[in-house]
């Protein structure tokens, strides 16, 4: 009887196979004389697998981490944009109605100070407008309505949030199924070793019987 498959059947909502606990050595091997050679390797292979996948998730657990707070970041901003543009109608609203003075701050540019690079930083005025511009990614920008930038940004970072619940949700999962692996290697290693001995021992005693007829 040959030994059985290395991963399971069932997996997680990302397609990560799972690793089967195995319980029988002996059942799983095929036998109690069963070689263990080749699953050994399967379960090396396995492993090697289960490595490469965990630190590519890793590594884009880390990007998710490094780019969300910059979508709030930018969100926020063009949010902000959004709620001055609609305080500078209301003034102007109110002003047209005669209930203002002096209209001289409600289209006042706003001073701010944007990043040109790490440690470099230039003073802006920027003025009422319904546009704004996004970094797409490269090197490609595009220029949005306020209303969909934000519905934009809102949308990526949604997306963004998402998929880093399901990169830490499969990382748990994947360190789980490492360790389940650990251990059936530890297992049938062991479960060899015994063997070995237990027949060792059994020669020993045949040998000794001999000698004593003898």
């Amino acid at each position: 009887m040959p030994p059985k498959t290395v991963f399971s059947e069932e997996k997680n909502p990302r397609g990560i196979p799972k690793a089967p606990f195995i319980e029988d050595v002996a059942d799983y091997l095929g036998g109690p004389d069963a070689e263990v050679e080749g699953p050994l390797k399967n379960f090396q292979d396995a492993l090697a697998k289960y490595r490469y996948m965990d630190a590519n998730l890793a590594q884009r657990r880390q990007s998710l981490e490094e780019k969300i707070p910059d979508i709030k970041k930018t969100l926020d901003m063009v949010e902000y944009l959004h709620e001055r543009r609609v305080g500078w109608r209301t003034c102007e609203g109110k002003l047209d109605d005669g209930d203002g003075q002096d209209g001289d701050d409600v289209a006042e540019p706003m001073k701010t100070t944007f990043e040109l690079n790490d440690t470099l930083f230039a003073e802006a005025e920027l003025e009422e407008t319904d546009t704004v511009f996004l970094w797409l990614g490269a090197n490609v920008m595009l220029s949005y309505k306020i209303p969909a930038a934000i519905a934009l940004l809102q949308s990526k970072l949604d997306a963004a949030q998402t998929s880093l619940n399901n990169t830490i949700e499969d990382l748990e999962f994947l360190r789980e199924q490492l360790t389940i692996m650990e251990v059936n290697t530890a297992r049938v290693y062991n479960w060899d070793v015994k063997r070995r001995r237990e027949k060792r021992e059994k020669e020993a005693v045949g040998l000794a019987a001999n000698k004593t007829e003898r």
